[in-house]
């Protein structure tokens, strides 16, 4: 569907919305068309700072996926069984055969997790373990955090990813406040101080609470220099750049299993993976502030400074000035700063819909990833079977994630931004629901039908839609953040990009909420996840293209973004007028509008943009929208626990069998 740009003039605003800002004829607002050109465009000083922010994705992928290793649940062997034991557990103690209770789990435990008070494997008081991810010991080892003590497992799990949504949420509203540079040179040095003392934590209280930090100051440093890359980009380069940051960041989880194997130990590990982050510390010297959000800001002073530091390395004339922009430069330096915080979106038209759209996809790709990966390995449809050990299932979902970004490029480079991500979601909505819906009709008439392998087929069918599911929800994540930082103007991409990466974060809550409970309630998620990509699919369209564009640096600016029809529209005839024919001269504002606007103008003090309705209306609803996520996740799987205690339940017979009671 087609929008129209109204034209500007002394209409009446549509709708009732008032544009928080005019549109500036200044031309040192036309970065990417004037400013950026003069200095030598996409220059080779350029090339350098994007590719300094391209050395430290190699640390933040080991870090994003260090759980993988610190976190693994080992083979667990009984050696030394208490005294109080059952005469099944005595009889074994006394035969001299030790119980591992990773070869066969009991019925009554899942994930480690008693669910009984029948507790044999479990009253133990020495234990050995047996890892399978090249450290000799790491966190469970070290704490025997198996049986009654798994659920810190969890909590540790926990912790990474509810510190770096709190990141996010604060970084972002920094960098929009102080900069870029000081948001990225604070979170190394917080990160290298609690990243090394994570390595001597001396419980797992200690443990989780540094990780908590941990995630807090990742999040910043990933924050800050997907911005700073975002902002050194002409409009051409900016897909590029980033895709090759997300290979860089995917190598790092590649290569992470041979670092672990030649660390061998947990906390080794931990200081390789943050030694080398002392690097970043020379970017206080090498690496300057962003010249497109200080332009944006009316940061005048220092804009000069760096203006005339790019100008020496790109080797750039000064004399060649067409658009005499030192001179447009020079007499604004007296104006004053003007910064924007994120809650200012509020009052714009589209803005804000658009970045509640980009955060509920980002939220159901990530949310619905871990529902593909929980089908892949559920045991009852036989999917562990493809993954013989460790290694096997960490490359599969690696793997996975590679194909996703290399096809993520040709499908944007062809139908842009909105093509794209509404291409992914609907892979991925109709692999959710074709496993969902498609497979249970299979196995209910696979007589009527004279299927004879309905199982088999069922389980070939449940890894290929897992597969695809999971090949297009990290598409569908990906993407969700980069349109978001595209479409987010530079005074507020900040707060509007660490929103988009909270709520992906949120998405990735599910894994340890899901393991928490058992996986219980696993089949609600997943259905609720199903539901959201058919709502985003219809949500996508009202975003509009940025592909090709130059970044709205303004909430005026992005105002201005038109949503292009997806298919070549009709050219107007003699029974469809053309839009610009249409009047809107007619277009009042509503009654309830200018109420409140009258009250906004009477509550403020002069000199104040920032109304106390708007920041209201901001944290009421954000906060609203966050707290239903959190009852959603802790309200789901105790209300499908009822759904599983109720199912048929296997117990082992004398003969070792499992058979339905």
């Amino acid at each position: 569907m087609a929008v129209v740009q109204l034209e500007t003039g002394d209409h009446q605003p549509e709708n009732g919305f008032v544009s928080p800002e005019t549109t500036s004829p200044d031309l040192l607002t036309r970065i990417d068309n004037s400013v950026l050109p003069f200095l030598g465009g996409f220059g080779k000083y350029q090339k350098q700072l994007i590719v300094l922010t391209w050395i430290p994705a190699l640390f933040i992928g080991f870090s994003q996926f260090s759980d993988n290793f610190l976190l693994a649940q080992p083979n667990s062997t009984c050696i030394q069984p208490l005294a109080i034991l059952t005469n099944h557990s005595t009889h074994s103690s006394v035969s001299g055969s030790p119980k591992n209770i990773s070869e066969r789990p009991d019925p009554n435990y899942v994930n480690g997790t008693s669910t009984s008070n029948n507790n044999t494997l479990c009253n133990c008081s020495e234990w050995t373990f047996e890892l399978h991810t090249g450290l000799k010991e790491n966190v469970v080892t070290k704490w025997s955090l198996i049986c009654d003590s798994a659920w810190k497992v969890h909590i540790a799990k926990f912790s990474l990813l509810v510190g770096s949504i709190f990141g996010y949420l604060v970084f972002g509203i920094l960098a929009d406040w102080f900069g870029r540079h000081p948001v990225l040179i604070i979170s190394v040095l917080f990160m290298l101080v609690f990243g090394f003392t994570v390595a001597f934590s001396r419980n797992v209280p200690m443990f989780s609470t540094l990780r908590f930090f941990e995630g807090f100051c990742l999040a910043g440093i990933t924050l800050s220099l997907y911005v700073l890359r975002i902002e050194l980009c002409l409009p051409g380069w900016r897909f590029s750049m980033t895709m090759v940051a997300s290979f860089v960041v995917l190598g790092g989880r590649l290569l992470m299993p041979g670092v672990a194997y030649l660390c061998r130990n947990w906390q080794v590990l931990q200081a390789v993976i943050i030694c080398p982050l002392l690097l970043m510390l020379s970017y206080i010297w090498i690496f300057p502030e962003s010249l497109r959000w200080l332009l944006a800001t009316q940061q005048y002073g220092r804009s000069k400074w760096i203006m005339g530091h790019i100008v020496e390395k790109n080797r750039v004339n000064v004399e060649l000035d067409p658009d005499n922009i030192l001179a447009e430069l020079q007499r604004s330096l007296q104006q004053k700063p003007k910064k924007t915080c994120i809650v200012k979106m509020v009052g714009t038209r589209n803005l804000w819909k658009n970045i509640v759209v980009l955060c509920v996809t980002s939220l159901t790709g990530y949310g619905i990833h871990h529902c593909f990966a929980r089908s892949m390995m559920d045991p009852e449809a036989q999917g562990t079977t493809i993954f013989p050990d460790f290694y096997t299932h960490y490359y599969t979902m690696a793997g996975i994630a590679v194909a996703s970004c290399i096809a993520l490029c040709p499908a944007v480079g062809l139908m842009g931004r909105r093509g794209g991500l509404l291409l992914f979601m609907i892979i991925t909505a109709l692999a959710s629901l074709l496993q969902l819906g498609l497979l249970n009709l299979l196995g209910k008439y696979s007589e009527q039908l004279k299927i004879n392998t309905a199982s088999t087929m069922n389980t070939h069918f449940t890894i290929g839609f897992s597969a695809i599911g999971m090949f297009s929800s990290h598409a569908v994540s990906a993407l969700s953040i980069f349109f978001c930082a595209e479409i987010t103007p530079t005074v507020i991409r900040g707060g509007g990009l660490g929103l988009v990466l909270a709520s992906a974060g949120f998405g990735m809550l599910t894994e340890p909420i899901m393991e928490l409970h058992n996986q219980k309630g696993y089949f609600l998620h997943h259905i609720i996840f199903a539901c959201c990509t058919l709502i985003c699919i219809i949500c996508i369209l009202l975003l509009p293209e940025t592909r090709n564009q130059p970044l709205p640096e303004t909430l005026a600016d992005v105002e201005n973004y038109t949503r292009p029809p997806l298919l070549p529209p009709r050219k107007p005839g003699l029974l469809h007028p053309s839009d610009s024919t249409r009047d809107y001269t007619r277009v009042r504002d509503t009654p309830l509008h200018e109420a409140l606007q009258a009250l906004n103008e009477d509550c403020s003090p002069p000199g104040v943009e920032l109304t106390c309705l708007q920041s209201f209306r901001f944290f009421f609803g954000f906060g609203l929208f966050f707290c239903c996520i959190f009852c959603f996740f802790s309200a789901a799987a105790p209300f499908c626990a009822f759904n599983h205690l109720m199912r048929p339940c296997k117990r082992e017979n004398a003969t070792g069998w499992y058979v339905t009671m």
